[in-house]
């Protein structure tokens, strides 16, 4: 080894105090992580919440939330499920996730340090029972953080609580979308309802809250394929698992774009557009998706878009042996909250 570079080394790091760094905007980052001590809050102590914000139950109740630029908020409600129950156990999985962030290297920035982030708490349902009034209350809770200001960010929960989180965010001008899923959710009523997971971007573009025209929707596989016909008639575009394999992600991520546009986005992450293999813990799983690395890459390449929102849902912990379900949820969820921080920072 060259002695004069060992030397210089040593001269420059053999006594940097903890949380100290040569790098300007690593000293930025560390100087807000470590806030002065020599230690980073333990990752498993404490009262557990998502990305290991603050928790601010209090915020819900205040006229300007407290303040927030991001609700992270859970959505603890599977009654929309038509196959395995069990994602209204989904946010108390994702909040036990640990070590998510603080730093994201591709964007360079650090967003709960960067702007107020706080998880909120759940949605207070009246009812364990009603699928209905839970959808009228996610809408009431969601209306109030839209009102005040904040960019919602949520954790499922079944695909079900989309529907009326776009109601609360799309009434003043119909949003874009970006949905992530091995199905399209754009199916018809049966059994009595057209409020299941089945459905909400059908329900979402009748109700003039989502425009279809800047709607895209990747991974899309399965036996399902007979249900979707409201996506190809409204408008949507449809990027099957299949054609992303061809495509690849930077093609894909330029499609994104063009459809999209400039106007307010919202970001949709269903779990199962994951392959089990990275993501088993979900009610409807479905063979040949994407991997963790691929989702992250289309949600990344949308950096700089206006994103107003964004969800991840269908986590079912009860399937999920080895919490990687929950770990590629936590990580989409930190991947969104980035999105949001880009654009709250311009």
């Amino acid at each position: 080894m060259d002695r004069k570079k060992l030397e210089k080394l040593r001269a420059r790091y053999a006594a940097d105090a903890p949380g100290q760094s040569h790098d300007p905007e690593f000293r930025k980052i560390m100087d807000k992580v470590f806030a002065g001590t020599d230690r980073r809050p333990k990752p498993y102590e404490g009262v557990a919440t998502f990305l290991g914000a603050p928790l601010r139950l209090d915020a819900p109740q205040l006229a300007d939330l407290g303040g927030l630029d991001v609700a992270l908020v859970g959505v603890p409600m599977d009654l929309g499920v038509t196959n395995r129950p069990g994602a209204r156990l989904g946010p108390r999985a994702v909040r036990a996730v640990e070590r998510i962030g603080p730093y994201h290297h591709v964007h360079r920035l650090a967003p709960l340090a960067e702007i107020k982030v706080a998880d909120v708490g759940d949605v207070p349902f009246r009812s364990r029972f009603s699928l209905e009034e839970s959808l009228q209350d996610i809408e009431a809770f969601f209306t109030r953080i839209a009102a005040a200001g904040a960019t919602p960010a949520s954790v499922g929960g079944d695909h079900s609580i989309t529907f009326p989180i776009l109601k609360a965010l799309g009434g003043a001008r119909p949003v874009g979308l970006l949905h992530i899923d091995a199905h399209c959710d754009t199916g018809g009523a049966y059994e009595g309802t057209k409020f299941h997971h089945g459905g909400p971007f059908r329900q979402a573009v009748l109700a003039g809250v989502l425009d279809p025209e800047r709607t895209i929707q990747i991974g899309i596989r399965g036996g399902a394929e007979y249900l979707w016909e409201f996506s190809y008639d409204s408008g949507m575009t449809v990027v099957h698992a299949e054609e992303f394999v061809r495509l690849g992600p930077a093609k894909t991520i330029k499609k994104i774009r063009e459809v999209v546009g400039e106007g307010p986005t919202y970001v949709s992450f269903d779990v199962d557009s994951l392959d089990p293999a990275f993501a088993p813990g979900t009610g409807t799983p479905e063979a040949g998706g994407l991997s963790t690395r691929e989702a992250m890459e289309l949600v990344r390449g949308c950096a700089g878009l206006d994103i107003v929102g964004g969800d991840v849902v269908e986590v079912a912990p009860q399937y999920d042996a080895t919490t990687n379900t929950a770990q590629a949820a936590a990580q989409m969820l930190f991947e969104i909250v980035s999105l949001i921080a880009l654009v709250r920072r311009r």
